[in-house]
């Protein structure tokens, strides 16, 4: 659906009214487009500590502009505030930040750069989780930077955006993957996220087919969010094996044969599912993307049994009687990725949903609950949470609460089907297996929840 109040806040007449009225100014998003030679097309800075030397040796697989400001040991050219060119993306290494006096650095590294940001810049921030660290006031130190990093998202204008990586000493062979995402248009409706990376062994081998020799199955996929990340994992090169209701089978079908894959219609809550979903693939999967999702809307004093269970049996039941069947019939090819759908409203709950946000709670929950049980495999599984993203479901919302949903987050607008699909093309990737028991959120910044 067309978000008119965006494409009018940016015309000549409707800038100069929505300033003078101080309305919300959402910038036009860059998203990433087929044929671009670099993840970032425009100038890279770099700063900080020793991580931004080991970012230069990969920076010019990301950019063909690289700069180095108020860093120690960097090689390239010093970014001059006033004079150098406008910035398409900043990576700042904070993790050598070892108590609360040294934090000015942020200050002094951001304040000059923050009127030379390009439109749709996107900054990143490396630091060491407070966790690991032995020195307590270390740890403080890095504890701050979430709560900078997220501040700094909020101010950031024109579309940018900002996140944080927490990254382990033996994931530094991991970051490229991360930089690849987060400094591109991949990422343009996700800010003020924080992540973690571990060591991971798993290396991509071709960034333009990432997931080349890939099966990846994706559930739900006949429309909307399901069918962009369909076509997205098949971009990057994945065989992909589409699943949907028996009712959808035309559009499924359909679909199918467009990307190269295969169809399978079946119902995720059938008492036969797992049996009919391992004989649909007898050559074993590496991607899993549990989608499918209803939701049954009523506020919990009217909530019928048939409600509730209807959502927590699609939404959170069937993706864990799903995965561990293909776990015990060792169809989960080492290294495998699943990526659970969960949402915003289950992270910050919201009114007649309480069915829909305990069900996508759970999958953040089965997220974290069985990373320590993959990780012996080499696999991974996350949560990526959507929020306000322009759907057939979101354009049948009364116009106020479609308006206050584009709104409410630093973005300022609605994100599509495709920011979510680049989310989970990113985590199945096989150096992605960084990550591990997360919730990405996909939500703009929203301003609700954490």
């Amino acid at each position: 659906m067309t978000d008119r109040y965006l494409g009018f806040a940016n015309s000549n007449l409707g800038r100069r009214l929505v300033d003078a009225l101080g309305l919300p100014q959402p910038a036009p998003l860059e998203r990433w487009s087929a044929g671009r030679l670099r993840p970032v097309e425009g100038a890279l800075v770099l700063g900080g500590g020793p991580l931004a030397n080991r970012v230069e040796t990969i920076a010019a697989r990301l950019t063909d502009e690289l700069y180095s400001f108020a860093g120690d040991g960097l090689q390239a050219q010093p970014w001059v505030a006033g004079l150098g060119p406008k910035l398409k993306a900043v990576v700042f290494d904070a993790s050598h930040l070892s108590d609360s006096d040294q934090l000015c650095q942020l200050r002094e590294f951001f304040q000059p750069l923050l009127r030379s940001l390009a439109p749709s810049a996107h900054v990143v921030i490396l630091g060491r989780a407070p966790e690991s660290l032995s020195d307590p006031l270390a740890s403080v130190a890095q504890r701050a930077l979430e709560g900078f990093s997220r501040s700094l998202g909020k101010e950031l204008r024109n579309g940018a955006t900002a996140q944080l990586l927490y990254v382990s000493e033996e994931a530094d062979e991991q970051l490229e993957g991360a930089l690849r995402f987060f400094l591109s248009p991949k990422s343009a409706f996700i800010s003020g996220q924080v992540l973690r990376l571990q060591g991971c062994a798993s290396q991509v081998q071709d960034w333009t087919r990432p997931l080349a020799g890939r099966r990846a199955l994706v559930t739900g996929a006949a429309r909307g969010i399901g069918a962009a990340i369909a076509q997205t994992l098949a971009r990057d090169g994945a065989e992909v094996i589409l699943l949907d209701v028996p009712q959808a089978r035309q559009d499924l079908e359909a679909l199918a044969a467009r990307l190269g894959g295969r169809a399978l219609a079946l119902d995720i809550c059938a008492s036969d599912a797992a049996e009919q979903l391992l004989a649909g693939l007898p050559e074993g999967i590496d991607i899993v993307v549990h989608n499918a999702g209803i939701t049954r809307d009523k506020t919990l004093a009217n909530m019928t049994p048939d409600y509730w269970d209807a959502v927590m049996a699609v939404n959170l039941k069937a993706p864990q009687v799903l995965t561990q069947a293909l776990l015990d019939a060792g169809a989960l090819g080492d290294n495998a990725r699943i990526i659970l759908l969960a949402s915003v409203s289950g992270i910050a709950g919201n009114r007649g949903q309480s069915n829909y946000a305990a069900s996508k709670a759970g999958l953040i929950g089965l997220a974290q609950a069985w990373a320590p049980i993959l990780a012996s495999r080499g696999a991974s599984i996350n949560a990526v949470a959507p929020g306000f993203i322009e759907t057939h479901m979101t354009a049948s919302m009364p116009m106020g609460l479609r308006e206050a949903g584009r709104r409410l987050s630093s973005l300022g607008q609605g994100g599509r089907p495709e920011d979510v699909a680049e989310a989970v093309a990113w985590l199945s990737q096989p150096g992605s297996g960084a990550v591990t028991g997360q919730a990405l959120r996909v939500c703009g910044q929203a301003l609700m929840g954490a």
